[in-house]
């Protein structure tokens, strides 16, 4: 079984995957975030063990991305060192894909499938 919740990041500054991106992962419980996985994307810039089988809850989610990072290990300045993401997640029957397109001075991100 996979990852009910999966990233994947693309540097849209150079078209390619962003590969050893460090992600993590938070939920948040009552007024403060919970750190429950840290991990960095793949060679495809992807993470997709962010979660065990049947370990996602209903709630609220951060995915925090370290842009600055990233971008450092290639020689380039970072406008934005990190990019927060956070969602809440209502159906638990779904799968949770969160993609993140970045490059040094702007991200975007969508619900992916």
């Amino acid at each position: 079984m996979s990852s009910p919740l999966t990233t994947h990041v693309l540097d849209t500054a150079h078209g390619v995957p962003a590969a050893g991106m460090a992600v993590r992962l938070a939920r948040k419980d009552g007024q403060r975030w919970t750190t429950i996985a840290e991990r960095t994307t793949n060679a495809d810039g992807r993470v997709p063990d962010l979660l065990a089988p049947g370990a996602l809850t209903g709630g609220r989610w951060r995915l925090r991305f370290d842009v600055e990072g990233y971008f450092a290990k290639h020689g380039q300045d970072s406008f934005f060192p990190e990019a927060e993401l956070v969602f809440e997640v209502t159906d638990l029957t779904r799968h949770h894909h969160v993609p993140l397109l970045v490059s040094p001075f702007s991200y975007s991100t969508y619900r992916g499938s």
